[in-house]
């Protein structure tokens, strides 16, 4: 199992959403074929049908939990 794949687990098991590297959550989604565009701090993933646009911003060197959580919905 690779490191994508339990970070992956970890955030659709939603028990440590406050735990998750911002740079980790960034690399998850640039490997599942994601598109990333940055705006200041704001990094918005797209994916061709995929209806909902990620709009992620760090919190000093973790992922806002409340995003990590909207994104393993």
């Amino acid at each position: 199992m690779t490191k994508h794949d339990k970070l992956l687990l970890t955030i659709l098991r939603g028990t440590s959403d406050a735990n998750i590297s911002f740079n980790e959550l960034c690399q998850l989604l640039d490997t599942l074929g994601f598109v990333k565009r940055i705006r200041g701090d704001h990094h918005i993933f797209a994916k061709e049908n995929v209806i909902e646009i990620l709009n992620l911003q760090p919190t000093g060197a973790k992922a806002k939990p409340y995003q990590v959580n909207k994104f393993g919905t």
